[in-house]
């Protein structure tokens, strides 16, 4: 795929546990689980939008299933599976938007094909993203799944809504809290991707941009790409089109 025709969110999405914004606590638990061989079958990522879960689930399938794992227990990125993971080409990395597939089809589907053992990696890894749009009826069916997974089968359940879960599956699971991510890693990282992409960032248009995001990196960078117009980002642009106050004023 060009990388010039792809959201710059997705080209920045991290590719290494060392790239995660501002969840130090999660990337630490899980590097020291990769490290002793005890990850866990089920993990459970809620939080705000935009804060990294998917990333983050994305980062463990590589980790399970690189060839060449790095001795910092960092995924290569240059292996066949991990270039495949990154691309979204890899069979054994099943992702489902709960929103779009709520129903019992979807996980009864999941129950007859999940004692397959992988076509290609080592394990399977299901990502099951806004898992809390699921249906009753689909929540007890992976539970089943969820009580006795077969060992090549690992679950990742993510959710920005996670009283709506039943506490029988959180209880299946390894819970992880991801926080928004503060101002300053925000800002930090907006100023790498606008050096890396050549856009002419005012300071101050990046601050704003920060602010306003309320700790959610996706829609950060997304707001540096919708706002950025001639390679350039001002913040009188960015000012106008958000309609801020200026703090300067109050």
């Amino acid at each position: 795929m060009d990388m010039s025709e792809i959201s710059l969110y997705r080209k920045y999405r991290p590719h290494n546990f060392d790239n995660l914004v501002g969840q130090d606590h999660v990337k630490e638990t899980l590097i020291n689980a990769i490290k002793s061989d005890h990850i866990a079958h089920a993990y459970l990522f809620t939080g705000p939008r935009g804060t990294g879960k998917t990333s983050t689930a994305r980062l463990i399938a590589k980790a399970l299933n690189c060839q060449n794992l790095k001795d910092d227990f960092e995924p290569c990125n240059e292996c066949e599976l991990c270039v495949d993971i990154a691309s979204g080409r890899l069979i054994d990395l099943i992702e489902i938007d709960a929103a779009s597939n709520r129903g019992i089809d979807e996980v009864r589907d999941l129950k007859e094909k999940i004692n397959f053992a992988p076509s290609r990696s080592k394990y399977k890894v299901y990502i099951i993203d806004e898992v809390h749009m699921m249906t009753k009826e689909a929540f007890n069916a992976l539970l089943k799944t969820l009580e006795e997974p077969p060992s090549h089968a690992y679950f990742i359940l993510a959710t920005t809504e996670v009283h709506k879960i039943p506490e029988t599956i959180i209880s299946r699971c390894q819970r992880f809290d991801f926080r928004r991510i503060n101002t300053k890693a925000l800002l930090t990282r907006l100023s790498f991707i606008a050096q890396k992409e050549g856009i002419e960032a005012e300071q101050k248009a990046l601050e704003a941009i920060s602010k306003y995001a309320d700790g959610g990196l996706r829609d950060a960078i997304g707001l540096v790409e919708q706002l950025s117009a001639d390679s350039k980002l001002t913040h009188e642009h960015v000012h106008d089109m958000l309609g801020i106050s200026d703090s300067s004023l109050l």
